[in-house]
């Protein structure tokens, strides 16, 4: 994949074929997650980032959407590595009741993260724990992912870990 850049709106190979996949929400005990088959246009990014934050001077720049919750959270790529692929950044998810967090350190562990049962709201908003292993959804990592596979638990606190600060960062943001 190319370097970013502020006008890239291209789908990583692995987050168009999501798009294309059926994820269960299995009536609550599956994953709420609805991924997009495009990046949300930079300006309704940007819209979205002033409204949750009340932060009229803020642009959404530094984020490219690529997927939402039932209830309106969404989940983005985090372009926080200057000059490295999308694939490489961290994803991140932005709750509609100010939900926050880091939920996985570049897009190919967030393919494991879902492999393993977990959507970004469900890391975020209830944590993980056992296993929920989805067929198509691990096929799909199986094919795009880079790193070895790990369970949604380990890719959470990795992430985290390396990106401590995250939620506080933007709490700070907020208006």
């Amino acid at each position: 994949m190319d370097e970013t850049t502020q006008d890239d709106r291209t789908l990583p190979p692995p987050l168009a074929e999501l798009a294309r996949t059926e994820i269960d929400y299995a009536d609550g005990e599956g994953i709420d997650f609805e991924p997009y088959d495009a990046f949300e246009p930079a300006e309704e990014t940007t819209g979205w980032l002033r409204q949750w934050t009340g932060n009229t001077e803020l642009d959404g720049d530094a984020y490219r959407v690529f997927g939402q919750d039932g209830t309106g959270g969404l989940a983005a790529l985090w372009l926080i590595r200057p000059g490295r692929p999308l694939a490489e950044q961290p994803v991140v998810f932005m709750g509609s009741e100010g939900e926050v967090g880091v939920v996985a350190a570049n897009l190919s562990d967030f393919l494991w993260m879902l492999a393993d049962g977990y959507g970004p709201m469900e890391a975020v908003q209830f944590g993980v724990a056992e296993p929920r292993p989805d067929a198509a959804l691990s096929a799909l990592a199986e094919r795009h992912a880079t790193t070895p596979r790990r369970p949604a638990q380990v890719v959470v606190d990795e992430a985290r870990a390396e990106f401590p600060t995250f939620a506080e960062d933007i709490e700070a943001l907020c208006g």
